[in-house]
């Protein structure tokens, strides 16, 4: 389809005003995307694209509570393009899925951030999966490792495997030196206690973390466990660590500084509409946009908000917004949003 012809259905279909900020692309389309970004690039761009940080009082939500997930995987497969996306964990199973060039994890929290330095560090640290889940909970590694074991055999590893306190220890001195010596991020003294916090979290709770760990009286949320080993209806699984090759390519990004987290309100007036600023200048689409259910949470003038700012990312008839339950076409969830209050954003 050419340009015009792409532009003249989203505007039949979008009634206009959401048509100019649609990405249409052509067959020869050049991404000027970095293959890699330096240290001092990785800080600055986490910084220019985010906004001061607000409150999540429901949960820390160091883990996710979708289980779905798997089953939306399912249906999707590598995309290239630029990944956005929420909360913890889940992100990587959706990028070590979708296959982007480059991703960005934005949350109200400034938690959120010091979780994915913690996340960022240990994916460069651990040399595999193995490495990875034992330094993630503090648990040594059992002997006889496997190459490409089941995620159900790794966890199986780690099932009875104690806590120790010195393997904590020693995570925490090479996470830090990974990121205040190698890379020399300055991170504030929020960033710190945040991915202090969270270690503690894992090597407390072990695998066998969930959602709800502060809310004892509610029901308990899936385990990091669960997550990570569960099967869509296929009994296929898409976790992060349901391969050797998924930790490699989050690993691989990691590695290049092309995952960035920001801090970010989705009802807010900068992030994502910086965020989709810097795609759109590179040449580049959000080909997944994985929102959860945070919409929930928004008011309705932040949920207009958030709509408006949806239509202003640049995609194509191919980008996915996922939610906690499901996924459908971007455009479909713009028009949804376009019968609603949502095109008013304020000024630059």
């Amino acid at each position: 389809m050419s340009i015009r012809g792409c532009a003249t259905l989203v505007t039949l279909l979008l009634a206009g005003s959401l048509a100019t900020h649609a990405a249409c692309r052509s067959p020869f389309h050049r991404s000027t995307l970095p293959a890699q970004l330096s240290d001092e690039e990785f800080w600055k761009l986490a910084s220019d694209l985010s906004e001061p940080a607000g409150a999540f009082p429901h949960s820390d939500n160091l883990v996710s509570n979708e289980l779905h997930y798997v089953n939306t995987m399912h249906t999707l497969g590598p995309s290239g393009g630029v990944y956005i996306g929420v909360g913890p964990e889940q992100n990587f199973s959706f990028i070590a899925g979708l296959r982007p060039r480059m991703a960005f994890v934005v949350d109200i929290r400034t938690e959120n951030r010091g979780l994915h330095f913690l996340y960022k560090a240990l994916f460069e640290i651990a040399a595999n999966r193995d490495e990875f889940v034992s330094r993630l909970f503090s648990r040594a590694r059992p002997p006889a490792v496997e190459d490409d074991m089941t995620a159900e055999a790794l966890f199986a590893r780690y099932a009875k495997t104690p806590r120790q306190p010195a393997l904590r220890d020693d995570t925490l001195r090479l996470v830090l030196a990974r990121l205040l010596e190698h890379h020399a991020f300055p991170l504030t003294p929020d960033d710190l206690q945040a991915i202090t916090y969270a270690l503690d979290a894992f090597f407390a709770d072990g695998p066998d973390i969930h959602y709800g760990r502060l809310h004892p009286t509610e029901q308990p949320g899936p385990s990091y466990r669960a997550l990570m080993t569960a099967t869509d209806v296929s009994g296929g699984g898409h976790s992060y660590l349901w391969s050797d090759e998924s930790f490699a390519f989050v690993k691989d990004l990691q590695m290049r500084n092309l995952i960035v987290p920001l801090i970010g309100d989705f009802g807010g007036p900068a992030t994502l509409r910086r965020t989709g600023d810097y795609i759109r200048e590179h040449g580049e689409v959000v080909t997944a946009f994985y929102g959860s259910n945070v919409e929930v949470y928004l008011n309705r003038e932040k949920a207009a908000v958030f709509c408006a700012t949806l239509s202003r990312l640049p995609y194509d008839w191919k980008t996915w917004f996922i939610g906690s339950k499901g996924k459908q076409p971007l455009r479909l969830k713009l028009a949804a949003c376009s019968g609603k209050d949502t095109l008013k954003l304020p000024p630059r």
